[in-house]
């Protein structure tokens, strides 16, 4: 072999020792293992880091700022019914949660996407759910305040301002 031929050959070898195995599935993909520990570790900050955020009274505050401008939206938005359900130390989830009727799953999608891009625009994280479905069900996730809106018959199938007020009591 020559001189250039042998050290390309020597190269090639160390890119291929270097590599470092990994498992694979039935089809010969790579897999990577995620550790359970690493798995609760990161969700127990997760918690820990949401739970110290709750408690201060600028956190509050904005809270308060976000409820009332939802409110406020729905209410703009000729939204019926509606209900905000308190729940600041019942669940970890959300500290309020705000229902509301659509008279149809039209209104229901426009309440939704006007509300969601408001908040964004208000510098808000909006998640929106059930946009996609038959409309009778739309969930905005804002993080601490979760809106459910419905048209009437989804909401007395569901009735859950009847679940939560059980819950509180």
């Amino acid at each position: 072999m020559t001189e250039t031929k042998k050290q390309t050959h020597q190269t090639a070898n160390k890119t291929t020792a270097c590599k470092k195995k990994t498992p694979s599935d039935a089809h010969g993909q790579e897999t990577r293992k995620k550790t359970a520990s690493s798995s609760r570790a990161g969700a127990q900050y997760a918690d820990t880091k949401r739970a110290d955020m709750r408690s201060t009274d600028a956190q509050k505050e904005r809270v308060a700022e976000l409820l009332s401008l939802i409110e406020q939206k729905l209410d703009a938005g000729k939204a019926e019914n509606i209900t905000t359900i308190d729940l600041a130390g019942k669940t970890s989830f959300a500290d309020y949660l705000v229902i509301a009727t659509g008279t149809s799953a039209r209104h229901v999608f426009g309440l939704a996407n006007n509300l969601a891009m408001d908040l964004k625009k208000a510098g808000y994280r909006v998640q929106v759910s059930g946009d996609t479905g038959d409309g009778n069900w739309v969930v905005i996730d804002a993080i601490d305040v979760v809106v459910h809106l419905f048209t009437q018959e989804t909401r007395d199938f569901y009735r859950l301002e009847e679940i939560w007020n059980q819950k509180a009591s």
